[in-house]
């Protein structure tokens, strides 16, 4: 088996070397990735060894690009086997997956801002000490 070495140095010699449409090579990664078992760790070398030579032609700029696309056509079409984290990584989905609620709004924050000012400490703090009020109350 070539290496990828092997298939740059023949095209810089003039040898025709058969290309593999993109396309076609992340419906590939697409169908790799859904045979996996689930639990498997790092799943884009994993789907990288089995691609094989087709994976060794296209070079890994374009092999990236097309991880990207693959991950989030995953994500998207098989919502039940993994989702996309905050950091844009294909994760399992376990049931584990918890989505934080990040938003807040602006009138919200102003106030906590204000409450925070007024106590002399950071944001931070304040949504401590409010939950611990919270929970000492029996929340």
């Amino acid at each position: 088996m070539f290496n990828r070495k092997e298939f740059s140095r023949m095209k810089r010699a003039g040898f025709p070397v058969m290309g593999v449409s993109k396309t076609k090579l992340s419906e590939e990664m697409l169908e790799i990735l859904t045979e996996i078992p689930e639990g498997t760790k790092n799943l884009k070398n994993v789907v990288e060894q089995h691609l094989g030579a087709y994976g060794q032609m296209v070079s890994s700029r374009e092999l990236n690009d097309l991880w990207d696309k693959t991950k989030r056509k995953a994500a998207r079409l098989y919502p039940d086997k993994f989702y996309l984290d905050g950091r844009n990584a294909l994760k399992w989905n376990d049931a584990s997956k918890q989505e934080l609620d990040k938003k807040i709004s602006p009138a919200n924050y102003k106030k906590l801002n204000e409450l925070a000012n007024a106590e002399n400490c950071s944001v931070n703090a304040m949504i401590s000490k409010l939950i611990k009020g919270w929970m000492k109350k029996g929340g």
